[in-house]
């Protein structure tokens, strides 16, 4: 019995899921269009943060490399 009433409840909770979808349509693009606009935003963040690190790391690697052929 409570498979068939979860199965019921899955069924009932996708009607109105897509009801309110179609109802607040505007809201829900705009959403997406937030999250959108967030991913890309936090990508550049993160692309930036790690090239700046590689950068770092390469002139660490260097200044090694010289004091080691020096010595």
């Amino acid at each position: 019995m409570g498979k068939v009433l979860s199965i019921i409840g899955g069924v009932i909770a996708i009607v109105i899921g897509i009801i309110l979808l179609i109802k607040w349509l505007d809201i829900v693009i705009m959403g997406v269009k937030f999250c959108i606009v967030g991913i890309l935003i936090f990508g550049g963040l993160m692309a930036v943060i790690f090239g700046i690190i590689e950068i770092k790391d390469s002139w660490e690697l260097k200044k090694l490399e010289k004091e080691e052929k020096k010595e």
